[in-house]
């Protein structure tokens, strides 16, 4: 879940998926809406598909993303969930003193 709440949290990437929620559109497209280098949309989209976010195909010459919302979606109750009444805690590790 970590990977997705990271991924989510540039703006620059939840707007790409807010633009897959759309349809598919290929890396050239996808860019050409915003103002960045290709290598930085690069370095975006990679960040995507290892949160699984969202997958690429190979068309000719051109890459295709396809937004999977399911896992979204799925990360997002989870979130919710750990929240809910009764959920289990927790436990996180203390800083020890050095």
């Amino acid at each position: 879940m970590s990977t997705v709440f990271k991924a989510l949290s540039d703006p620059t990437r939840r707007r790409v998926l807010q633009l897959l929620r759309e349809g598919p559109r290929s890396a050239g497209a996808l860019s050409d809406q915003f103002n960045v280098s290709k290598p930085t949309m690069s370095a975006h989209f990679a960040v995507l598909k290892e949160a699984d976010l969202v997958h690429a195909e190979k068309a000719g010459k051109s890459i295709i993303y396809h937004l999977k919302l399911s896992v979204l979606e799925e990360a997002l109750l989870g979130f919710v969930h750990s929240f809910a009444p009764g959920a289990p805690a927790r436990a996180t590790k203390k800083a020890t003193a050095r």
